[in-house]
């Protein structure tokens, strides 16, 4: 049976039970996050176990105890096993299907992973019945082709909102699937409060804290709201809660615009966490995850971007150097890079003053 070290946890791999290699750098993010909040002496589960290499980090590198793992496979159940006793851990291993257990169990956890095959949107709803005023649930979504617009009629049944199929497609799958979360939550008067959002290679990734109570289920759910987009010059457009104000044309090009929706507006990163886990990782974390959390503390906190090698063909003139536009922009609005695209900004102006700044670079 072949071995796999990762992080401080070492694991014995089974040919019929899934693994994925390539995931170990949302695994470290995952493990530097609970680290960075204090996760020590919480109590987690583990939705879809598989190896058990994500709850066995979690116990040896940020400190949970008492951690389930769920798996439906019962080969998968007695490789957790195994490879509980092999990393000298404690654990509850259990073979039973996550929606069986959150209804049937009378305990509540502190942490609650959930990275299925695909969608996480099965999960969601019974999570909330085993949560507590304070529980880091942690979703992650690889049907990405779905939250991006390629299946929309998917994305309708399994999160209940329109997608974009765009540029700025992964950003607004993200806030899609966090207002999934939150409506969900709210029906058990939970609040959401994100702590990191991530999209990359073929997964996105949520990590909200709940927070109980009806008022603060309701505040939460003021942050939906509806986009529109313009395939045309690329502009874009969104409110909280309403259309009150939108029109069935872009407001710089006429064109029709194209309404998404509803998502998640509100913010989608807690900074003071990031920057933690930044100062944390240096030099635990590979290269890539590290430049990612950059970007994400870095960039500017407002819904969506605007792609400036978009905006240069539709204008028909040539590319221009990024920072240039951003300079040109940070004179009257604040302005950045964004994590979603190297070739974007995010940015508080409007389509004409990015235009401008771009006709001035």
């Amino acid at each position: 049976m072949q071995r796999f070290k990762e992080g401080e946890a070492g694991i014995a791999l089974n040919a019929n039970v899934f693994f994925n290699p390539k995931m170990k750098q949302l695994r470290d993010v995952s493990s530097l996050l609970l680290q960075a909040t204090g996760a020590n002496g919480m109590r987690g589960i583990d939705c879809t176990a598989a190896t058990g290499v994500r709850g066995i980090r979690y116990i040896k590198e940020a400190g949970l105890k008492d951690v389930v793992f769920l798996d439906v496979k019962k080969e998968a159940v007695d490789l957790i096993a195994r490879n509980l006793k092999a990393n000298r851990t404690n654990g509850t291993v259990i073979n039973q299907p996550f929606q069986h257990f959150a209804n049937t169990c009378k305990d509540r956890f502190d942490v609650i992973d959930i990275d299925p095959f695909g969608t996480p949107a099965g999960f969601v709803y019974d999570a909330m019945r085993i949560s507590r005023d304070g529980t880091i649930l942690m979703a992650t979504a690889t049907d990405t082709a779905v939250l991006c617009g390629a299946r929309k009629q998917a994305c309708m049944k399994n999160y209940w909102a329109e997608p974009m199929h765009n540029e700025l497609c992964h950003e607004a799958g993200l806030r899609i699937l966090l207002n999934y979360i939150a409506r969900n939550a709210a029906e058990f008067d939970f609040g959401i409060e994100p702590m990191l959002s991530v999209a990359d290679m073929h997964y996105m990734r949520a990590v909200v804290r709940l927070r109980n109570g009806a008022s603060v289920a309701s505040e939460s759910l003021r942050n939906s709201g509806i986009a529109q987009s313009c395939a045309k010059c690329h502009n874009f457009d969104y409110a909280y809660g309403n259309l009150s104000h939108f029109g069935e044309e872009c407001s710089f090009c006429r064109s029709k615009m194209v309404l998404s929706g509803p998502m998640w507006m509100g913010k989608l990163n807690d900074k003071e966490l990031v920057k933690r886990m930044i100062v944390m990782g240096d030099g635990r974390l590979e290269r890539h995850s590290l430049k990612l959390l950059s970007a994400i503390y870095n960039e500017v906190e407002t819904p969506f971007f605007y792609s400036i090698p978009k905006i240069t063909r539709y204008l028909g003139v040539p590319s221009v150097p990024l920072s240039n536009v951003i300079d040109n922009l940070e004179k009257n609005f604040k302005t950045s890079r964004t994590c979603f695209d190297d070739s974007s900004i995010k940015t508080m102006a409007g389509i004409t003053d990015v235009i401008q700044a771009i006709k001035k670079a």
